[in-house]
């Protein structure tokens, strides 16, 4: 599984993080071999058809935010209905991407990667407005505060947590009380922080075919 998912950032061509500590490491695959797996001698492969660089796009997006096809495409669908409205398709995008609980916590610091956020949330680690939520895809939204469960204070990988977030930047748009471990969603998140270097209209210009 390891190999997979640096597979997926060597094909994207840059760090899609989904190793999470792994990824700051010299062990790095994108250090080791930057670049896609399988071209020997770092050979190129000749010019991508536009179809090519539409698809790459969308892997790199859908990967970053760790989710499968049908899930990224409902995302982009309905982006594509807001078109014309108050907020344009790719930052309504992002945005309901980075309020899903597991982005969320990822960003809070919580979980190393999204797969690690995912997996403590599934496991039921987490409150919102004090309430449990063990839905990795709920969209959350402006003034809900996050909690981990009192009865889970006491697990390692709480105690893990506790030191990690130490030297965790938090993003703008989220508060958070690295003692209690509870943050808050402030403001809509900042796209300009949280966006990777993606070319927004060849993944809507792939769903539009």
């Amino acid at each position: 599984m390891r190999k997979e998912k640096c597979k997926i950032c060597r094909r994207a061509g840059e760090k899609l993080f989904l190793k999470g500590e792994r990824c700051y490491s010299p062990k790095c695959a994108m250090v080791k071999k930057p670049y896609p797996p399988g071209l020997k001698g770092k050979r190129r492969k000749g010019h991508p058809s536009e179809y090519a660089r539409e698809l790459k796009e969308k892997q790199k997006l859908k990967n970053w935010y760790n989710l499968h096809e049908t899930q990224f495409k409902n995302y982009v669908k309905e982006a594509l209905s807001k078109r014309g409205k108050s907020e344009d398709s790719g930052t309504f995008l992002i945005r309901t991407l980075e309020l899903r609980m597991d982005s969320v916590i990822f960003r809070m610091g919580f979980a190393s990667s999204r797969t690690k956020a995912r997996q403590l949330v599934t496991h039921g680690y987490f409150r919102v407005n004090g309430r449990a939520c063990n839905i990795p895809s709920r969209i959350l939204k402006k003034g809900d505060i996050i909690s981990v469960k009192p009865e889970k204070m006491d697990k390692k990988i709480i105690k893990e947590i506790k030191e990690t977030i130490k030297k965790h930047k938090t993003q703008s748009w989220l508060g958070l009380d690295k003692g209690k471990l509870e943050g808050k969603i402030t403001e809509k998140p900042s796209v300009e922080e949280v966006s990777p270097s993606i070319d927004m209209s060849v993944i809507f210009e792939f769903y539009s075919r």
